[in-house]
């Protein structure tokens, strides 16, 4: 007798600004990262956070261990924290989509980061 789980379906994204995602699917969770997750970006400097139009987000899957984790990183020079929150239902971490032509996305990703680093 073999006993099947469900897993759990999330939205995915790269890279989503001002809560659009740019390039974005839904993937079906593994055994070893059963959550959905969101993410948003947020400078550690006040002065050059990034306005709440401006955000970048990111979503998927994720491991138990993870999850409410905080991650420091830099992008082209500029600090920046990131926080993914988990849930567990289905699509719990969706977001609106967008296909955006590569250059335009790329051309927002560089908006924020020149906005951030050029005040």
């Amino acid at each position: 007798m073999f006993v099947t789980g469900e897993s759990l379906t999330c939205e995915t994204c790269r890279v989503g600004v001002a809560g659009k995602c740019m390039f974005g699917s839904t993937e079906t969770c593994s055994d070893s990262e059963p959550n959905c997750y969101c993410g948003n970006l947020a400078s550690p400097v006040p002065a050059f956070n990034v306005s709440s139009l401006m955000t970048l987000q990111t979503r998927g899957c994720l491991a138990s261990s993870l999850c409410n984790q905080t991650e420091v990183g830099a992008l082209l020079t500029v600090e920046y924290t990131v926080t993914k929150r988990c849930c567990s239902t289905d699509l719990c971490n969706g977001a609106s989509s967008v296909q955006l032509p590569l250059t335009a996305a790329l051309a927002a990703a560089l908006m924020v980061v020149w906005s951030n680093c050029c005040l």
